[in-house]
């Protein structure tokens, strides 16, 4: 009796928690909880926010800005959204909270998701918004962005040295903020600017996983890997870590994620915020060949393909 009453009570609450969701034209269902923020948001306004998406069914988080660098935009109320958290950014203020829900079945009528391992039919996307602030003006919040930017790069350093630290490895940072580990520094010209390293390497995130290699157990498994120091040909952590050897070196390069792929990753190989550790070895360091011409390819963008740590 005592656990029927339980059950009864708790199927009320989630029957009245359900009912407190309001649903766009679109039909998103959402919630918001007020703040202490009185005006609306309003057309070409500076906002920073939070947002996160769940998986319902798991509670497994697909992306989120929480624990990271916060979301920048300029409101655009000609531009708002079709069953997306932005169709009722009007109708918020700084400091409100919202609470959404989205139909997978309906994201795959809209052509916006397919079904997958990951999104089944009949399932839900619970997501979350934090309106953290507004600015007057984009100069205001492009300041704002570059001081959260320095403040992940250093939890990511935090992190890195926390590591290194359990592990008594003994490193050096570059100006950049890359721990390196050097076992062998190596002998002749070091792999600076206008130099090319050619380079033995294995890639692991913080938890031991590898993601690439082109060697095992010190041997190459495939040609080893040229690069062209200084020149942007790679994430910027090999640009700076790099510079510490000459031909023979070895050691790690321990990366902050912002110095790697960062807030984007590189999928399906490098998730967001991922700091990397790469053991290195140059085979070689000679002065770097002329960079070949190179025609304009119109909308190309985005890292190059191939190697994850390009």
């Amino acid at each position: 009796m005592i656990k029927n009453t339980i059950q009864l009570l708790l199927a009320i609450v989630l029957f009245a928690s359900c009912n407190q969701y309001e649903k766009t034209p679109s039909g998103l269902a959402y919630k918001i909880t007020k703040g202490s923020g009185k005006e609306k948001l309003k057309q070409g306004q500076a906002i920073k926010l939070n947002i996160e998406y769940k998986l319902a069914s798991k509670d497994s988080v697909l992306s989120s800005s929480f624990e990271h660098i916060p979301v920048y935009f300029v409101l655009d109320t000609a531009r708002l959204g079709k069953y997306n958290f932005t169709e009722i950014l009007t109708s918020v203020s700084e400091g409100d909270k919202v609470d959404f829900r989205l139909s997978i079945d309906t994201l795959k009528k809209m052509g916006m998701i397919e079904y997958s391992a990951a999104f089944h039919k009949g399932d839900f996307i619970n997501g979350k918004v934090a309106i953290l602030k507004t600015f007057p003006g984009q100069p205001e919040m492009m300041a704002d962005y570059t001081k959260e930017l320095a403040a992940e790069k250093q939890k990511e350093i935090d992190t890195l040295k926390a590591y290194i630290t359990k592990k008594n490895i003994k490193t050096q940072s570059t100006p950049g903020g890359v721990l390196v580990e050097i076992e062998n520094e190596g002998t002749g010209p070091k792999a600076d600017s206008g130099m090319q390293a050619i380079v033995l390497y294995k890639g692991t995130f913080i938890n031991g996983k590898v993601f690439d290699s082109n060697m095992v157990n010190h041997q190459p498994t495939g040609p080893a890997f040229k690069v062209p120091v200084g020149t942007g040909a790679v994430i910027r952590g090999w640009d700076e870590g790099l510079r510490l050897f000459g031909k023979g070196g070895k050691g790690r390069l321990f990366i902050p994620a912002m110095l790697a792929y960062g807030p984007q990753g590189s999928a399906p190989v490098i998730p967001n915020y991922a700091n990397l550790i790469f053991e290195i070895e140059i085979q070689d360091v000679t002065v770097a060949p002329p960079p070949a011409p190179q025609p304009a390819m119109p909308g190309m963008t985005g890292q190059p393909q191939g190697n994850p740590h390009r």
